[in-house]
């Protein structure tokens, strides 16, 4: 029998589909909640008691579309996994990355049950929240070593000369915190307004334009700290030629979002502008990461 093998390029290919696969669940899972269809299926793993598919209706045909899309996401990362070990020369950090992925779907199948179980927590949709952007960050990161693998195999380009300004460097850190905590804060914001995933699901006992006030100033705080690093950069030969398209990409998609949540906010949380924000948010928070990568590239062994 013929034994598997992968070449650096066809991993990438591995990569890049979980990569795809993992943020399309967060699109799909986003419906769900928006939709209404949280509670479409009241059980876990099953549909309902009796039932272990069922789609007799639109809310139970919604979420349970969505959990049967895990499988994709769990067979490419899983693929991720048993390719990674037979890449040569071996990397340690792809199979690392890979097995990454697959720990975090386990767990994020887990958390799936508990807030179809806790009926719609909004901590553990939180949580679900959350793991997922963790999860799209360990697929970034494994993405972008496959690539250098790809065009390298064995040894990361060092780029002459490197990002020396301090300043800068801190700046880029304080963008991906901030970052974060405008996801994080988000959130918040969702588990205090009407999408909680089904009408009768509980909600953050905070009022919703209050945590929108919390979202928007972290967001705010967020923007005019990215717009300080850019002027920052831009006065730094070294700094500006590998920050540029990394901190246009940012701002512009960061400035989008920032309208688009008003936009929605104002216009009472329309379904179709709150999916596309919470789309975004993803993308928002990836920008911050490459940024962040891009300022660091670290060595890979």
């Amino acid at each position: 029998m013929r034994k598997l093998s992968i070449t650096p390029k066809g991993f990438l290919r591995v990569a890049q589909t979980a990569f795809g696969s993992l943020y399309l669940i967060i699109i799909t899972g986003s419906l769900v909640r928006l939709t209404g269809s949280g509670l479409g299926c009241a059980d876990w793993p099953r549909c309902s008691e009796s039932k272990f598919v069922d789609v007799s209706n639109s809310h139970a045909a919604i979420e349970q579309i969505n959990r049967l899309f895990t499988g994709v996401v769990a067979a490419s990362v899983i693929l991720a996994v048993l390719l990674s070990v037979k890449l040569r020369p071996k990397r340690r950090d792809l199979v690392a990355m890979s097995i990454g992925l697959v720990i975090g779907v386990l767990v994020q199948v887990l958390l799936g049950g508990l807030v179809v179980l806790t009926g719609l927590n909004p901590f553990s949709n939180i949580a679900h929240f959350l793991v997922s952007m963790v999860l799209m960050s360990n697929a970034y990161m494994l993405l972008q070593h496959a690539r250098i693998f790809r065009t390298e195999e064995t040894v990361l380009p060092r780029r002459e000369p490197e990002i020396s300004n301090s300043k800068i460097l801190l700046l880029v850190r304080i963008v991906l915190f901030l970052t974060g905590s405008a996801v994080v804060t988000g959130t918040v914001v969702t588990g205090s307004g009407p999408h909680a995933g089904d009408e009768n699901a509980i909600r953050i006992r905070l009022a919703i334009n209050t945590a929108a006030k919390i979202h928007s100033i972290t967001v705010i705080i967020c923007l005019i700290t990215a717009l300080v690093l850019f002027l920052m950069s831009r006065r730094d030969q070294v700094s500006w030629r590998i920050l540029a398209h990394p901190l246009e990409r940012f701002l512009a998609i960061g400035f989008l979002q920032g309208l688009i949540g008003y936009v929605q906010y104002f216009s009472g949380l329309p379904v179709l502008l709150v999916a596309v924000h919470v789309a975004l948010s993803v993308a928002v928070w990836l920008g911050a990461l490459d940024l962040y990568w891009n300022s660091k590239l670290p060595k890979i062994s």
